[in-house]
């Protein structure tokens, strides 16, 4: 059976190759339009534009008023574009000093400094400890790691991606972004993931 045809555009962004050298951009909410600092092939991999309008819109309604946690946050598109569709507050955790600083810049830049907290440092060690976060409003949390990870920190990871379903608050949402070769016998609890794949990307979904 021949594979489907895979669209190399997205159905309202550019080339997926022009996309890449592209500052991300908030896709909805309040703050639409606004570009987020970023240097091509330096040390993140922003959450392309494509793959993020999929993931809100499976989010829907679950990201306002929330406690948005973005991991592996590096642009920190995914935070911000919470914030922007009434998220109540988000997480942002970059191990990449400098990274992390552009994040809480970006924060001042955008007005959202009050509800913008940055965390520096090695994010797979929340899977030891959590550090302080506000459990009185449900949860969105997007692990979207390098994909070498899958492979290079397995365990750490796995432990992580556990760790957040446990601590979770009831009506959370949690959401992982892997590669296409990612095994998802690999998550936690994996029978209740939903996928949904947007090549190369793969979101897994699961609610608490």
């Amino acid at each position: 059976m021949p594979r489907p045809h895979r669209r190399t555009r997205p159905s309202n962004g550019p080339p997926i190759a022009e996309e890449a050298a592209s500052p991300p951009r908030i896709i909805g909410g309040e703050l639409r339009g606004r570009r987020l600092p970023f240097v091509p092939a330096g040390r993140t991999r922003p959450m392309k534009d494509r793959v993020r309008a999929t993931l809100f819109d499976l989010l829907g309604p679950a990201v306002r008023d929330s406690l948005a946690i973005d991991l592996f946050a590096g642009t920190g598109a995914v935070g911000f574009e919470a914030l922007s569709r009434a998220a109540a507050a988000a997480v942002f955790a970059e191990r990449h000093f400098p990274t992390a600083d552009a994040i809480r810049r970006t924060a001042v830049e955008l007005g959202l400094a009050e509800r913008a907290s940055v965390h520096t440092g090695d994010v797979l060690l929340w899977a030891k400890r959590l550090p302080p976060l506000d459990r009185s409003r449900p949860w969105v949390v997007v692990i979207s790691p390098p994909w070498a990870f899958f492979h290079e920190r397995r365990e750490e990871l796995t432990g992580l991606i556990a760790t957040m379903l446990r601590e979770a608050p009831p009506g959370s949402r949690l959401v992982v972004e892997a590669d296409e070769a990612f095994d998802p016998q690999d998550l936690p609890e994996a029978d209740t993931w939903q996928r949904r794949a947007i090549p190369p990307a793969v979101l897994y979904l699961c609610d608490r």
